[in-house]
């Protein structure tokens, strides 16, 4: 079965680009092309793709309202589409639902593989990287006085024991199979632990839970 896939981005040459570097790919089909955050929520309620491209910069809705939107009204997978490495709207992103994002730059098969890794549940940033961000995610946040404190008593009270340990290694950066090693345990019962940590969190994917264990304080950045 194909990887459905939208893309949006107000400029062409990019949005098309993109679109034809997927539609070579034998198990990913481009369902819709949007210009705008407008377009591209649409696009999603009519095409039901498993994936959307967005670009974080658009006239009109910006990606970060649409990703907002997106997630609200489908299960669909969000990758953010950036100029800059660094732009602060990538933390706006990842509250916003985005599994993770990619340079406009990016090399052709490094975008097909990202497509297949968040199709797939999980999320395109590599550990090492995931955890520094959320970490500086979770420091933006706890300086806004409006944002109140999390419990973890209260948000972590249905995880079991071991779900969150497997929590606490998933924001440290650990894979499944370095989990699975930890634990003495197999890959499959890991992959098990973590489907259980994000639906009784209810969380999107790793990035959110990685998200959620800073938040909660059951792991501290640089901890």
């Amino acid at each position: 079965m194909s990887i459905r896939v939208a893309v949006a981005d107000d400029q062409e040459l990019v949005r098309s680009g993109f679109s034809m570097i997927l539609e070579a790919q034998p198990d990913i089909e481009v369902v819709a092309e949007a210009g705008d955050g407008a377009e591209a929520v649409a696009a999603v309620r009519l095409h039901s793709p498993d994936v959307i491209l967005l670009d974080i910069r658009m006239p009109g809705m910006d990606g970060i309202e649409a990703a907002r939107q997106v997630c609200a009204q489908s299960s669909c997978r969000i990758v953010m589409l950036t100029t800059f490495d660094l732009d602060e709207y990538v933390y706006e992103a990842l509250y916003a639902g985005a599994s993770g994002f990619l340079l406009k730059d990016v090399r052709r098969d490094d975008l097909v593989h990202a497509v297949r890794v968040v199709a797939a549940g999980d999320s395109l940033l590599a550990p090492s990287v995931t955890r520094r961000l959320v970490a500086d995610v979770v420091r933006r946040r706890r300086t806004d006085a409006d944002a109140p404190p999390v419990s973890p008593a209260e948000r972590l009270a249905v995880l079991t024991a071991r779900e969150e340990e497997t929590l606490r290694l998933l924001a440290r950066g650990l894979s499944n199979a370095e989990i699975a090693a930890s634990f003495v345990v197999s890959e499959h019962t890991v992959k098990t632990h973590v489907s259980n940590v994000l639906s009784k969190l209810s969380l999107r994917d790793r990035v959110q839970a990685v998200i959620c264990a800073y938040e909660t304080g059951l792991v501290v950045p640089g901890g």
